[in-house]
Order: structure tokens, then sequence, then C-alpha cells
């Protein structure tokens, strides 16, 4: 049975006559009438009587019709839901972001864009820059958040943030009383830094701050970004870290800006090839929200 076939059967139902149906189909009534009578031959039933008047549904065609106008009311919805799927209201986007985004940045993201695409499912997942790298390569996600750059040629990248680095100080540390400092200044100061395996680019960023300043940093401890500012606040060292995690309103821990204003760079990260309707509007919100 060809779907045309269940839609002549379904006008001439709801018509109850082959002329108005015909009409309303915009085709002959002598074609319309064959084509009803061939699906009757082919289901072997007999779905109208026909009279004078016009017709009248039997108990098959009747019990036809209800689960053919389904079927129709089906479609129907299925090729909306593919003009929104287009327009990016629907569909589902798989996120990855950086530990330090829970607190400064992802939260307003996802809330611009489940207020503006409600029906869009959204997935998040915590993973380092490099874990999202390895997923958006290998589609386990759809869209990243890291620090830069990125230079791998199958990923796309929008600057999100552009936001100082300052200095993460534990309370009562000497050169807390400065207003600003200079890298120089921290050569003698141990350092906590996020192991370099978790983000290279940052850690390599970081290193080439202090090699700029004529030294190579002590590492004394490696952690996770957000665990830094716990061990600074414990008194382990000192850390560079993005102005950003000044929101966490960490005790214990004091912040100060960089002599030159060194800056990093948060980037938004996507398969180039990936033309997801949704994902392209979950990527303008989010460089809208994190400005």
């Amino acid at each position: 049975m060809e779907l045309r076939h269940l839609r002549y059967f379904t006008v001439v139902a709801e018509e109850r006559h082959f002329g108005r149906a015909a009409k309303r189909l915009q085709i002959a009534q002598p074609p319309l009438s064959r084509q009803i009578h061939a699906l009757e031959a082919e289901l072997g039933l007999r779905l109208f009587d026909r009279t004078r008047r016009g017709v009248v549904l039997t108990a098959p065609g009747t019990a036809l019709l209800a689960r053919s106008q389904a079927v129709f009311e089906a479609l129907d919805q299925a090729i909306t839901a593919a003009h929104r799927a287009q327009a990016g209201e629907l569909g589902r986007v798989v996120i990855g972001y950086v530990a330090s985004l829970a607190y400064v940045g992802i939260a307003d993201v996802l809330r611009a864009f489940r207020a503006a695409q409600p029906e869009v499912e959204l997935v998040v997942r915590e993973l380092s820059p490099q874990e999202q790298l390895a997923s958006l390569k290998d589609g386990r996600i759809d869209v990243g958040f890291v620090r830069g750059p990125v230079t791998d040629a199958g990923l796309t990248t929008a600057v999100a943030r552009r936001e100082p680095l300052v200095v993460a100080l534990p309370n009562g540390h000497r050169l807390a009383r400065r207003a600003r400092i200079e890298v120089a200044q921290l050569a003698a100061e141990p350092f906590v830094i996020a192991p370099r395996a978790r983000g290279p680019a940052y850690f390599d960023l970081l290193m080439g701050l202090c090699r700029t300043a004529g030294f190579a940093p002590r590492i004394v401890q490696e952690a996770p970004q957000l665990d830094l500012v716990s061990l600074v606040a414990a008194g382990f060292g000192v850390a560079i870290v993005p102005e950003s995690l000044r929101k966490m309103g960490r005790p214990g821990l004091v912040l100060r800006p960089l002599v030159g204003a060194p800056h990093t760079e948060l980037l938004i990260v996507w398969r180039t090839s990936d033309s997801s309707p949704a994902l392209a509007r979950f990527l303008e919100l989010a460089r809208r929200a994190l400005k």
C-alpha cells in the first residue's frame, strides 16, 4: 500500500463523497474512484458502500479511518519536528567544560540556552581540556570549553572570554600588601599548578610567563585548578590563575593583578564538520552569555 492510497481513502471517508474528495485532492474523480477500488482489492475488504448521495463507511472502513487519521497526524508531527530540528529548536547537545567554569560561567550559559531552547536536551560533563579535545574528536561530546590555544585542524574555536591572569596568595603573604605584582617577584616562591597533562596549552602559557620573567617556577604541588586555590589558602605556595576564580570567594586567599595584565582566553571548541542546528544555536547563545 502506498501512502497516497491511504491519503485518498482518508479524504473520501472524511468527505463521504467522491466528487468533494476529488476537488479537495485536486485530482479528477474517475482516477480517484479507480485508486479506491484498487485499495479495496489489495486489502480484500470493502471499505465503502456506494449510494446515490455519496458513500458510507463499512465496518472495516470505519476501523481503517481511525488509524489512518492517526498515521497522518503522526506524519504531520514528524514533519513539524524535522523543521524544528532544522531551526535548532530540537536536538541534543553534549557539553564538556573545565571545572572552574562550574562556578564562573557554565551556569549562565546553560540558563540562557534552556530559556531560549527548552526542548533541546543538554548533557554536561566536567572534563579536563585534554579529555575534552579527545572527546570532541571521537564524538563523545559536541562542544567544549578550554583555555587556548587549540591547533587541531579538525576543530574550530571561538573566543568566549578573554580575562587577565592574577596571582593567588595565602592570607598574610608578604606580597599580599601590594596592589599589583610583577611575575619576576614570584621567582623564589613555591608554585602549585595544574598538571600539564590536564591542559598543555594553559600549562605552557604559565611556564612561558615565568621564563620571560627570568626564572623557572619551583613546582611543589600539582592539582586540578579548583583545588589549587585551596592549596594556596593552606599555605602550600602561590598560583597564577584566571581572574574569574575571584568569584568563588574562597576564604584564606588573596588575589592580586599581575603587572602587564597577561591574559588567558577561554575558547569554545567544536568539530569543524559538525553541522547540527542545535549546536549552532548553542554556540551563538554561549558566546553572548559569556561576554
